[in-house]
């Protein structure tokens, strides 16, 4: 394995960081891992679900934005979320330009799951399998994609989740594409409310379920 790591600036003049894992093979596929405020590709969900991605010969995608930086304490929500789709497109684009990818898994967290609705339009995506961790289902960019994506896709949110509806959940359910999960006494940090070793749990069915989604598109794929 080999990582390259590399930095675009932005038009406002902002650092983003990202790296490039590559096999040891070439390989026609890529991970791409959009990780939310606070929640770094270096966080257990990211991580595992890259290692058991790597062993299947992707190559790994991680877009490492930080909106914690003072650099955007005068940004409102709005203006944080046009950023994150601005900034993932431009590494995105910079991969991509002369690459052979040619299949594509798209895992993403939290506001993350803003610049996964707005890469979904891109059409060397059109194949793409999808994860949705924790989405922001009340954000009406990100609700349309999951319900309108044909592809198979999966999604995990808890039902003590700032951002859970069971409405718009119950509408998600008519995408048949869509294997969509609600976590019983999980918050948005994917913590079981009040027990450290049920958060475990948690973590380990979620990758569990990743695991199979991911052995399964490459089967039928």
């Amino acid at each position: 394995m080999k990582t390259i790591n590399r930095t675009i600036t932005t038009d406002k003049g902002q650092a983003i960081n990202y790296s490039l894992v590559l096999n040891q093979d070439q390989t026609r596929k890529l991970a791409i891992f959009l990780p939310g405020i606070g929640y770094t590709a270096k966080s257990p969900l990211f991580h595992y679900t890259e290692r058991l991605l790597a062993e299947q010969e992707y190559d790994i995608l991680r877009i490492n934005y930080d909106y914690t930086n003072p650099l955007y304490d005068e940004y409102t929500m709005a203006e944080i979320d046009e950023a994150v789709k601005h900034d993932v497109k431009q590494v995105i684009d910079q991969v991509l330009k002369g690459s052979l990818y040619e299949k594509f898994f798209l895992v993403a967290k939290s506001l993350g799951t803003i610049a996964l609705a707005n890469e979904l339009e891109r059409k060397k995506f059109k194949g793409a399998k999808t994860v949705w961790l924790t989405p922001l289902i009340k954000h009406e960019d990100v609700f349309r994609a999951m319900k309108q994506y044909p592809n198979p896709a999966l999604s995990f949110i808890g039902n003590k989740d700032h951002y859970y509806d069971r409405g718009r959940m119950e509408e998600l359910q008519a995408n048949k594409e869509l294997d969509s999960h609600v976590l019983k006494d999980v918050n948005h940090g994917m913590d079981f409310i009040g027990d450290p070793l049920k958060s475990i749990d948690v973590l380990k069915d979620v990758i569990t379920d990743i695991h199979a989604f991911s052995k399964k598109s490459i089967e039928h794929a």
